[in-house]
């Protein structure tokens, strides 16, 4: 409801005499807050008038968001708008300032867009001088009714023999034995467009004292069962609530089914847009509407509830999906939960012509658990494989079945509904389609396969080989390069030696240790202690002990600077392999510990003078420590001095 809507504005008490009479000359607007329309008077733009209890509200209103305009009727104090009758659903306005409600001369409700007749009450007056006296006035049952202004029990017309998708409490569903006419509810296609759906609920048209309800006015798919006096016997929820108060009545004017709740209780029955009749009642506690009950329970139960190749699964939501091959035939109306308009192909069908494209005729797409629909036709065939060819050899053949037997549909299918797993019921539907929309099988969908695995294991194949590359990089430090000294990190240091878990030796400046390279190489790492330099003169003097190259040095080639951790690391004696150390070979531990103790009396430049020598000096390799040393081997290093402790750098 608009927020600008009001009602008309308050008389005016000192209107002059003159402009009063020159405005009943006039076919004006009313100008009066009142629940009655007059003759000569109407209603436009943002005008309404209101019953007299200010329980219902009449003028023009848009659903939703369309653009549309129509007269209705809401409820006045519920602040979402609830609109229980429309008068021009079928004809909307597009400007509610250019249209008009209007009481015409003839006696009918009349309105008009830019002064072209839209719709009308279609009443006939009794005679032409009585309908000057004609008015409508809107009840606070809700209820628009034309009525003679000398005699109001005399009823012309009424909203309530002409209803829409509700019945009001002391309203009716039922017939008229005189006219023939039905008042039935029937849906709105969906809430922003109030024309005539596709369901409807209506009293039995075979005279049975029950209602109905109806796909398309033609197939009934729920029943209330017959009055007992108090309720419909297939409708006990009606015994539970002791405020409602039904009645069936049956004389020689009419048969109808009414109701009403106690005093102060709004309610409404709804016939629903997804096919549900529906009860509901206002709670002012909770300032809301609240669902009574509804029929059927269960929306898969309404016939054709997705239209036409649409399948129902209670267990999603929504309820309502199409087909591999379909797409919904207005996704508009899908998102305002109107599926009537049901699914379409996506592809048309091929029929006995090769696709052009493809040269593939049609097939079919197996659906099982499905409650197989009505409609089919016996067709005599053997088996399984002569169904399926009757069906293609047929254009108009849209899907089979061959459980018991073969069955074959024609056209469009509706009431699509899958059941549970198991259920007796179900069977399995063999719906048609064109080649391009089949799932893909057999050798195609094997080339597609071998194509995406090749793909997937290609994609795989380059991943491993960017994380191999990747460790590679982030290992590199760990596998000498020729040139500058290596600076590794403390943490590359500790995996490398397993947290220096394995000693080789120690001297006085610190603990030495075995250290394996991710290329299995050995190298020896000692642990300086100690050490008060600093990191820019630790580094500078390592620098160029690095680029000594001499027969007597093992070649020092890497370090770790980290805070107070001063690591050295040096290369292995003769290329020595991790696997030749297993066991502790003791001339190994023994090269690996302190060299020389004079060697930072040595002048670089004259270490050749050390050759032949090995001065073995340290309290690891002191004579109590003799034992140690292999002296077999021994001569396979005598030329070889370890800088790995280099004391000229430690004592610097």
């Amino acid at each position: 409801m608009h927020s600008s809507r009001k009602m008309f504005s308050k008389s005016p008490y000192f209107f002059p005499v003159h402009h009063f009479l020159l405005l009943l000359s006039l076919n004006t607007v009313l100008t009066l807050a009142t629940d009655t329309i007059s003759q000569g008077q109407s209603i436009s733009g943002n005008q309404t008038i209101v019953s007299k209890g200010g329980i219902f509200e009449l003028g023009f209103f848009t659903p939703g968001k369309s653009n549309n305009y129509y007269i209705g009727i809401w409820y006045k104090k519920i602040p979402t708008q609830t609109v229980v009758w429309v008068a021009n659903r079928e004809k909307p306005v597009s400007n509610p300032a250019t249209s008009e409600l209007k009481l015409a001369k003839d006696g009918n409700l009349v309105i008009s867009h830019s002064k072209l007749p839209v719709w009308s009450s279609n009443t006939t007056s009794p005679s032409s001088s009585s309908s000057i006296s004609i008015i409508a006035t809107l009840l606070d049952t809700g209820n628009l009714v034309l009525r003679d202004q000398s005699n109001s029990s005399i009823i012309l017309w009424q909203s309530f023999d002409h209803p829409t998708d509700t019945c009001l409490p002391n309203g009716w569903v039922g017939v008229n034995k005189i006219t023939g006419e039905y008042q039935s509810l029937t849906s709105w296609r969906n809430t922003e467009d109030p024309s005539p759906g596709l369901f409807t609920k209506t009293i039995d048209p075979s005279g049975i004292h029950q209602l109905i309800l109806q796909w398309n006015k033609s197939r009934s798919y729920w029943r209330s069962g017959v009055w007992n006096g108090k309720s419909f016997t297939l409708m006990p929820e009606m015994d539970g609530y002791n405020i409602l108060r039904s009645e069936f009545v049956d004389n020689n004017k009419s048969r109808y089914y009414s109701y009403n709740f106690s005093d102060g209780i709004l309610g409404r029955t709804l016939m629903h847009s997804s096919g549900q009749a529906q009860q509901w009642m206002w709670f002012n506690d909770e300032q809301g509407w609240v669902l009574v009950w509804a029929e059927p329970l269960s929306l898969c139960d309404i016939y054709s509830v997705c239209g036409t190749f649409g399948m129902c699964d209670n267990k999603d939501t929504p309820v309502c999906s199409c087909p591999s091959g379909f797409s919904p035939t207005s996704m508009r109306d899908w998102e305002l939960e109107d599926w009537s308009s049901g699914c379409s192909r996506k592809t048309h069908l091929q029929c006995n012509d090769r696709n052009s494209t493809t040269g593939e005729k049609d097939g079919f797409l197996a659906i099982p658990n499905l409650l197989l629909p009505a409609d089919s036709q016996p067709v005599a065939t053997t088996s399984a494989e002569e169904c399926e060819v009757a069906c293609l050899n047929n254009c108009s053949c849209t899907a089979y079945s061959h459980g018991n037997g073969c069955s074959i549909w024609y056209g469009d299918i509706k009431n699509l509904k899958i059941l549970s797993e198991g259920e007796n019921r179900s069977g399995t539907l063999y719906l048609r389609l064109a080649a391009s929309d089949l799932p893909r099988t057999g050798k195609r969908k094997l080339i597609i396969k071998i194509a995406l695995s090749a793909t997937v294991a290609i994609v795989l194949l380059t991943l491993m080989a960017l994380i191999w590359i990747c460790r590679r990089k982030g290992q590199g430090t760990s596998k000498f390069p020729e040139g500058p000294l290596v600076s590794f990190t403390y943490n590359e240091l500790r995996r490398m030696t397993k947290n220096f878990s394995e000693k080789l030796g120690g001297g006085g400046f610190g603990l030495v240790f075995k250290g394996i390279l991710s290329n299995s190489d050995f190298v020896a790492v000692k642990r300086l202690e100690g050490v008060r330099q600093g990191e820019k003169e630790f580094r500078n003097e390592l620098g160029t002990l690095g680029r000594i190259q001499h027969v007597n040095l093992v070649r020092l080639r890497g370090f770790c600077c980290e805070g107070t951790e001063k690591i050295l690391v040096g290369v292995a004696l003769g290329g020595t392999k991790v696997a030749g150390m297993d066991g502790g070979s003791r001339t190994a531990k023994m090269m690996y510990t302190d060299t020389v103790e004079d060697a930072d009396r040595e002048d670089m430049g004259t270490m050749s003078e050390c050759a032949g020598k090995v001065s073995v000096v340290g309290k690891e390799i002191a004579d109590d420590d003799a034992d140690m040393v292999d002296m077999g081997k021994m001569s396979e290093f005598v030329r070889k001095v370890t800088i790995v402790g280099m004391e000229t750098v430690a004592r610097s």
